[in-house]
């Protein structure tokens, strides 16, 4: 069974935070791979792990059906995803009660992609929510939920500018979330600015950087293009340069990934959140290169 901790409470004492997530597949023995993986990174006793929502919220009920199982069959803290795309607060309420039916409380509250990526335009949904800031007040309204929400190092693709954006997430903040995690960057300066820039603005509330070791270069830059994240010139030569050799391409994004990990935690960021893209092995050679805690308090 899941551990129940309370993440808020654990992340503001100043426990670093190490977690995992994972995208549901769109078949069964997709499914079944992913479980294979998340049973592999159990071991490490993540802080917590979570499951995405697909883009529109396409995979709503799978993802509902995997976090629910992670609660009810491993030992691992589960996240839940909510999204705005596509649902009415009445549908919203639903998929919160299936959460709390399975003992899920922590929720990370985003309002989510379009079908056709982050950069496409917004579409209303009749009776639903536009703005994350608004289903974390909901969430907060509904029960005893901590609740996490999403930020953007390098701003989100439909911000304004940077500075916007920080405001964006400082209006999350107020209205109730008590974590941040962001979207996968290369380089540790875009975390600490937005760090800086959130703080200025009164967020307070402690900002997890987001890791996506590199193991598919393909797979990446879809990914780089789809969020609007940058992909340095130099780690993008370095990277084409090992591409006839995949073997190379992992060794290639555990260092990188390291380097930064080390860096970001040097410096003193609150632990780390890796997007494992369902697979454990960078993530696991990621954890020994850092010698991370594998206690269960973490």
């Amino acid at each position: 069974m899941a551990s129940t901790v309370d993440l808020a409470q654990q992340i503001a004492s100043g426990q670093r935070s190490f977690s995992f997530e994972f995208f549901p597949p769109k078949t069964d023995a997709g499914e079944e791979r992913l479980w294979q993986t998340l049973r592999e990174l159990e071991g490490l006793h993540p802080t917590f792990a979570s499951v995405t929502y697909g883009a529109g919220g396409s995979t709503r009920d799978r993802t509902v059906r995997l976090t629910a199982r992670m609660a009810a069959e491993t030992t691992l803290t589960p996240v839940a995803h909510l999204t705005c795309v596509g649902a009415s607060v009445d549908q919203i309420r639903g998929v919160v009660a299936q959460y709390a039916d399975a003992g899920v409380t922590n929720v990370l509250a985003l309002r989510g992609d379009p079908a056709d990526g982050p950069s496409s335009p917004w579409q209303s949904t009749p009776g639903g929510l536009d703005h994350a800031d608004q289903l974390v007040e909901l969430l907060r309204s509904w029960g005893d939920f901590n609740v996490g929400v999403a930020a953007f190092p390098e701003g989100h693709p439909t911000s304004i500018d940077r500075d916007a954006d920080a405001r964006v997430l400082a209006r999350k903040a107020d209205a109730g979330a008590s974590f941040a995690i962001t979207q996968f960057f290369f380089q540790a300066s875009d975390y600490f600015d937005l760090v800086a820039r959130a703080q200025r603005h009164g967020c307070a509330i402690p900002i997890i950087p987001g890791i996506m070791p590199v193991t598919n270069i393909s797979q990446l830059k879809r990914f780089v293009e789809l969020s609007g994240a940058s992909f340095p010139a130099d780690l993008r030569a370095a990277f084409e340069q090992a591409a006839a050799d995949p073997d190379q391409v992992v060794k290639l994004g555990v260092e990188v990934a390291t380097q930064l990990c080390q860096q970001l935690l040097d410096e003193g960021a609150p632990g780390l959140h890796f997007y494992t893209l369902n697979s454990s092995l960078a993530t696991r050679q990621i954890y020994e290169r850092l010698s991370l805690s594998m206690s269960p308090s973490g």
